[in-house]
């Protein structure tokens, strides 16, 4: 549920996916970026899969949870690939993952699609790893966003997140708000995208997001932008 409460600078870490998805990322990036969180106490890594057993390995004693990323940045993968694909970054160390939808499916209306492909993902998760279903807010309407939230929620997701990322647009207040008055106050709301300064971040918090996905972590928590 997301906290009814003024959220503060130093309050934000808690929220936040410290994130590293860009494709030429290094393991010595990695490793800056698990220092970084371990540092600061963010609420996760988020790495793509590639990555999750070295950020196993280096926060083995922190709080700090390894997301991994599914399906990503398109979606396009077929069902069975997004199971295997989750299968994997659990066994490699990961507890949380971020799944992206087949925006087409979703398009075209083929609803069963949608939530076999969630619940597959869910499934093969497994009961302690919660997912989050990235529905790329900037390709949709506004009953397709109603729609494949309600669909997120039907397959047993945990959250519903704005964005990849890696699209024309990422995360707008409205769209969080919209996703949280859908979901109501069991699921998770994750905003991501272009989110790079605090105020922003907080303007997220407030409108209904409990995570916020961003590779400006520290620089949000500090207060520098």
């Amino acid at each position: 549920m997301p906290e009814k409460i003024n959220v503060e600078i130093k309050k934000l870490a808690k929220y936040i996916d410290h994130t590293l998805l860009k494709p030429e990322a290094t393991f010595d990036d990695v490793k800056k970026l698990c220092q970084e969180a371990e540092q600061f106490e963010f609420a996760s890594v988020c790495v793509n899969p590639v990555f999750i057993k070295t950020c196993s390995e280096l926060l083995a004693n922190s709080k700090v949870k390894i997301c991994a990323v599914v399906g990503f940045p398109l979606g396009t993968n077929t069902t069975e690939i997004k199971a295997m694909e989750t299968e994997n970054a659990v066994k490699n160390g990961a507890q949380e993952i971020d799944m992206v939808i087949s925006v087409g499916m979703l398009k075209a209306k083929n609803y069963e699609y949608v939530e076999n492909d969630i619940r597959a993902v869910v499934f093969a998760a497994g009961d302690n790893v919660k997912v989050k279903v990235i529905i790329e807010t900037c390709l949709l309407t506004d009953q397709e966003k109603k729609s494949v939230c309600e669909i997120a929620k039907k397959a047993g997701a945990h959250f519903v997140k704005t964005s990849t990322g890696f699209n024309k647009a990422g995360a707008i207040v409205e769209d969080v708000a919209l996703m949280r008055s859908i979901v109501g106050e069991e699921m998770g709301v994750k905003a991501a995208g272009g989110i790079r300064d605090t105020q922003t971040a907080i303007k997220m918090i407030k409108a209904g997001a409990n995570r916020i996905g961003a590779s400006a972590s520290v620089k949000i928590v500090e207060g520098n932008c």
